[in-house]
């Protein structure tokens, strides 16, 4: 049985597809292979998702945000997307997902938190999906 991979898309990679990425992670370990990327990357992942992500005891502080490849999107079981719109290519037999999840950019910590709930709540949804009834981790479709 291979390991599912699951790709966290939003438009600059440097706050909700890193936060879940980051949760994905810690929740998943290596049972589940781990994606994110963005249609538009910042340089930088937002000071104030990783100070958020800290805060629960995830650092994302070594992350980086990437570009959206066709690549990325081929080599995942599930494709999230996250506020990208069009921007993301879709590819038969793939699983896509749309969260739709309030934009970190410009806010405080403070603002950015009940994303970060929001998105742990999603990703362990998505978790319990991918275990399936019998407990170990299985591939989509």
């Amino acid at each position: 049985m291979s390991t599912p991979s699951v790709l966290f898309v939003c438009v600059h990679n440097a706050g909700r597809s890193q936060m879940a990425a980051g949760w994905l992670t810690h929740l998943a370990g290596d049972a589940v292979e781990v994606r994110s990327a963005g249609s538009l990357p910042a340089d930088q992942v937002n000071p104030a998702a990783v100070a958020a992500m800290a805060e629960v005891g995830i650092d994302i502080s070594a992350a980086a945000p990437r570009v959206l490849t066709a690549e990325a999107v081929q080599a995942s079981d599930v494709v999230i997307t996250m506020g990208c719109g069009d921007a993301c290519p879709v590819f038969p037999g793939k699983r896509y997902l749309d969260w739709d999840l309030a934009d970190p950019a410009g806010k405080g910590v403070a603002a950015i938190r009940p994303i970060r709930d929001e998105i742990e709540s999603r990703i362990r949804g998505l978790l319990a999906e991918l275990r399936g009834p019998r407990g170990p981790v299985v591939t989509a479709g």
